[in-house]
């Protein structure tokens, strides 16, 4: 029943106790035998209709619909009771993925209103597999032990179905009408060893309040993994199936989930990827998810964190073309592109994004972090464009953590493909860059763009310089990174990267046992 909140009481009985008395009417006309015999044929008597509170008093109709429906309350119409439930919980998705892989975490999607996942309840069943003379004996469904959220099935699930039972709840203990939902397929084999699970050793527990565990990954996104090119040209080394959203995605949840971390930023996540799969499945796991689109792209970045560790203040993402040419932080940056026409077209035509979080400590208030996580040009020789895409993010930065929250510190992660020896990195370690670096002619003389760039930060990086964390059949090299606060910030450890030969096992990346062509870094930091 949905009424006006601030109309009458009486109004709204008045519009029940009509439509009772024309149901009555339709089921009258129906049947003859409940006609009225004094010849008012299909005239019912309009019913009484009286709403009455939790404590049996009358409710008074001038009272407003939003004061007189409460929870407990009893609506009489004739001599039927109904109780009033006050929006009740009720699931409007319960999704299940279209790939179950054994050993690999199932995070059902749940959307609901009135109720939260967390204290929705659920039941995991299991198809009854068929006897020996070929037919199911008895129940088709058997219920498994597991009353959580997430479920891993295990070997002994391979080729039989799933199906999830859901009721959903709230915090009141208040629960509404259940739903269920089979998976479309069987579980699958899953593919044994994979690169990161000697990585988890390292991060079974959530890391203490005093420390934060940061995580930077470009997963591959699948806009540009399932392309004919992707496939012959620049992954021919990867099975077909290996290089599909569904299993990939099995691979990426087990992993993320499995490293505990309280901050994950990701790069080049399709936006039906962090809206059907990411986002519920790091949900279950105690993580928030924030989302920043590329404009003309499908993909963009994704900042993830602990709900019980950090609280979101406010978000400042930004597009680096738009900023350059709107933002008056940039007029400077801006009045010295436009010498470089061609190199400031460029610049313009990319839709690169830069995604900033300011975060608060829920233990301790005064314990602010600004987020920023992004992914630069990735062209070989595109080191110009970099560099002003770069100077744009920490003007950015700058104005977040040192005008609107003053002295935060900063960690700063993404896929920034420039190897340690760019100007962009070096930039970025050592607070400047001259106008004569070779970077400005990354391009060839006819694109020079000389201009020297500085900032204020003290950055490290905190996971140091990998021989490489990005590993292709025809390139190798360190391209992503955590970059820290050094003044407010220091590594506590970082998780070692898989071995040269999990990573070479199959050739290069992505193959059956690693998601994507990148591998993730992993650092905890804690407060100085």
């Amino acid at each position: 029943m949905q009424r006006d909140q601030a109309e009458p009481l009486g109004r709204a009985l008045a519009r029940i106790a009509t439509n009772a008395a024309k149901g009555h009417g339709k089921t009258g006309k129906k049947s003859k035998k409940a006609r009225p015999e004094d010849g008012a044929e299909g005239e019912a008597a309009v019913p009484d209709v009286r709403l009455f509170s939790r404590d049996g008093a009358a409710v008074a109709e001038e009272v407003p619909n939003a004061a007189a429906w409460q929870d407990g309350a009893v609506l009489h119409i004739g001599e039927a009771r109904y109780r009033v439930e006050r929006n009740p919980p009720a699931l409007t998705e319960l999704r299940l993925p279209r790939s179950l892989l054994a050993g690999f975490p199932v995070c059902p999607k749940v959307s609901a209103e009135f109720a939260a996942p967390q204290h929705c309840l659920f039941r995991w069943f299991r198809e009854q597999r068929p006897a020996a003379g070929g037919e199911a004996a008895g129940e088709a469904w058997v219920e498994t032990a597991v009353a959580e959220r997430v479920f891993t099935p295990s070997n002994a699930l391979v080729g039989l179905r799933l199906k999830l039972r859901c009721t959903p709840g709230d915090g009141e203990q208040r629960y509404g009408p259940a739903h269920e939902v089979e998976s479309s397929g069987p579980v699958e084999a899953g593919p044994g060893a994979c690169t990161f699970d000697s990585r988890h050793l390292y991060t079974k527990k959530v890391c203490g309040h005093g420390s934060v565990r940061a995580v930077s990954y470009n997963i591959l996104a699948d806009t540009y993994a399932q392309t004919e090119f992707s496939r012959t040209v620049l992954y021919p080394y990867c099975a077909p199936y290996a290089l599909e959203i569904d299993y990939r995605q099995n691979l990426l949840k087990k992993e993320l989930a499995g490293y505990s971390a309280d901050l994950i930023c990701l790069q080049e996540v399709d936006k039906s990827v962090f809206l059907d799969s990411l986002a519920p499945a790091l949900d279950a796991f105690g993580l928030e998810g924030l989302f920043r689109i590329k404009e003309k792209q499908h993909e963009g970045l994704a900042t993830f964190y602990r709900r019980d560790k950090f609280s979101l203040l406010s978000q400042h993402d930004i597009a680096f073309s738009e900023a350059l040419l709107s933002e008056p932080l940039h007029k400077e940056l801006c009045e010295q592109l436009a010498k470089y026409p061609l190199v400031q077209e460029k610049v313009l035509q990319r839709s690169s994004v830069l995604q900033v979080s300011v975060l608060q400590s829920t233990t301790d208030p005064s314990r602010k972090l600004c987020v920023a996580n992004t992914h630069l040009y990735w062209h070989p020789k595109g080191g110009n464009i970099r560099l002003i895409q770069i100077a744009v993010a920490m003007s950015h930065i700058k104005h977040v953590a040192c005008d609107l929250y003053p002295n935060i510190p900063v960690i700063f992660c993404g896929d920034f493909n420039s190897t340690p020896s760019s100007g962009t990195y070096s930039f970025i370690s050592s607070g400047g860059i001259a106008e004569d670096h070779e970077d400005w002619v990354s391009n060839g003389e006819e694109e020079r763009c000389s201009m020297s760039l500085s900032h204020p930060f003290k950055l490290l990086s905190a996971c140091g310089e990998p021989a490489y964390t990005n590993y292709v059949g025809g390139f190798h090299g360190c391209l992503d990174y955590i970059f820290i606060d050094r003044n407010a910030l220091e590594v506590e450890q970082v998780i070692p990267l898989p071995s040269h030969e999990e990573i070479t096992t199959h050739q290069a990346l992505p193959s059956v046992s690693h998601p994507s062509d990148h591998i993730a870094l992993i650092c905890d930091l804690k407060w100085k």
